[in-house]
């Protein structure tokens, strides 16, 4: 096929990802179908030459908006779709670029960590703040956040005092524990990861998150809020956290890495609106 000529265009979502395999339908003005084209794993689509005249475009995708527009075929047969911008059915466009705060009374930072070798031991930080910058493109968005290491909250006085002791978060000589991310890579329309820095217990190494994007939506103050869940797996070690104890039977009181899970809620602009 002559590729100078037909029909062409792309198919991406607002944020720019490619909409793999949709499905482009051409009807004339009464409404019967002359051509019909799929967009390849890039979004890209092409199909032959077409008549001249006026048209419609409808573009259909699982888990997208349909969307229609008019095309109008020059003498030639050809048509240029351009790109053509389907919003995802769930509502969950990107959220705009600018400064997000982030809003502890509706997030959560907590840590899972193996104790025995036969069950999980949860804690929460009831004390952090955090701010979000959203770029475009989204894959140059960064992310700071500033935690609270003595509060620190496992449902039980003793080994929460244990827990800020030096033995592990050593909270009198660093009481804050700091993440910086510093860029995203793509893994999905709503999955990414987050790459930076956290600081924990005076040391600095390179943690990735595992970000999933939930969704943006109005909020009771006039707002906007976006919200996010991420995950990260970090050894104690890596931090200096080397503290533990050998029961009789060989078995660590203590398991050698723990599991950062995040739910993190966002206001849109500079700092939280007052309630």
């Amino acid at each position: 096929m002559d590729e100078s000529r037909g029909l062409r265009g792309a198919v991406r979502t607002k944020d720019g990802w490619a909409v793999r395999h949709a499905i482009v339908t051409v009807t004339d003005l009464m409404g019967r179908q002359v051509a019909r084209a799929q967009a390849g794993e890039d979004g890209v689509l092409t199909a032959g030459p077409l008549p001249a005249g006026t048209y419609t475009v409808i573009v259909t995708a699982m888990g997208y908006q349909p969307a229609a527009s008019t095309l109008i075929v020059s003498s030639s047969g050809t048509a240029d779709l351009g790109t053509l911008v389907l919003a995802r059915a769930g509502g969950t466009e990107l959220p705009p670029p600018g400064p997000w705060t982030i809003d502890p009374a509706h997030s959560s930072v907590a840590a899972v960590a193996q104790h025995l070798g036969l069950s999980s031991v949860r804690g929460r930080f009831a004390a952090f703040e955090g701010r979000i910058e959203i770029a475009e493109p989204v894959e140059g968005s960064r992310v700071v956040a500033r935690i609270e290491a003595a509060s620190i909250d496992t449902g039980n006085g003793t080994r929460d005092a244990h827990l800020r002791s030096a033995d592990f978060l050593h909270a009198d000589a660093h009481p804050a524990i700091d993440y910086q991310g510093l860029g995203l890579t793509a893994l999905g329309p709503d999955h990414w990861t987050v790459h930076g820095h956290l600081t924990l217990n005076g040391i600095t190494q390179p943690v990735d998150l595992d970000l999933t994007y939930l969704g943006t939506g109005p909020d009771p103050w006039g707002g906007v809020r976006a919200a996010f869940r991420a995950t990260a797996e970090l050894r104690r070690a890596d931090f200096g956290i080397k503290f533990n104890q050998i029961l009789e039977a060989g078995i660590s009181a203590v398991g050698e890495s723990l599991k950062v899970e995040l739910e993190i809620q966002a206001a849109q602009g500079e700092s939280l609106p007052e309630i």
